[in-house]
C-alpha cells in the first residue's frame, strides 16, 4: 500500500517514514483494537505517553521534534498523506480480520462495524468496498451451506 504512495504523491517518504515508526510506536504502547475496550482518551493517553517514550530514546532533537510533528499530522488529520495512512490501517485491519475470519472459521462483525463510514479517501473507500464485498459474499456462501 505504501508503494502506490510512494508513485502517487510527492510527499511519497511520509507514509512509508510514518509507518515504520508507527510500528515502533506500536511497539511500546501496544495495538489497540476496537475488540481491546479502551476509550478514546485512554488510547490517546497511552499513544501520547509512547511518542513521549520514543521521543526520549531518541534523546531529543530533530529527529524527535520531526516525530512530533508526523504524528501531530496525522492525528489532526492535516494531510492527504495522514488520511492515506489513516485509510491504510484501516484497510490493513479488516484485511487482516477478513484472513482470520476464513482461517478460524469465526465472525468479527466489530472490526467491520469499527471501520464503517471511516474512510477518507476514495482509494481507502474503495479497498474497503472490495473487501467487504468479498466477505459478504463468503458469508453468503456459508449461510447456503454445503452444495
Amino acid at each position: 500500500m505504501y508503494i502506490w504512495l510512494a508513485q502517487k504523491h510527492t510527499r511519497c517518504t511520509y507514509g512509508l517514514s510514518f509507518r515504520l515508526r508507527f510500528s515502533i510506536f506500536t511497539a511500546i504502547v501496544g495495538d489497540i483494537t476496537p475488540s481491546c475496550g479502551v476509550p478514546k482518551e485512554e488510547k490517546s493517553r497511552r499513544e501520547q505517553a509512547a511518542l513521549t517514550e520514543m521521543c526520549k530514546i531518541l534523546g531529543g532533537g530533530m529527529r524527535a521534534e520531526e516525530i512530533q510533528e508526523l504524528w501531530l499530522e496525522y492525528e489532526n488529520n492535516a494531510s492527504l498523506e495522514a488520511n492515506l495512512v489513516k485509510d491504510f490501517d484501516k484497510v490493513e485491519l479488516i484485511l487482516q480480520a477478513l484472513e482470520y475470519e476464513l482461517e478460524h472459521g469465526k465472525v468479527l462483525n466489530e472490526f467491520f462495524l469499527s471501520t464503517e463510514g471511516k474512510f477518507q479517501t476514495e482509494i481507502g473507500k474503495s479497498w474497503a468496498r472490495e473487501i467487504n464485498s468479498r466477505r459478504n459474499s463468503i458469508l453468503a456462501e456459508k449461510r447456503k451451506g454445503p452444495k
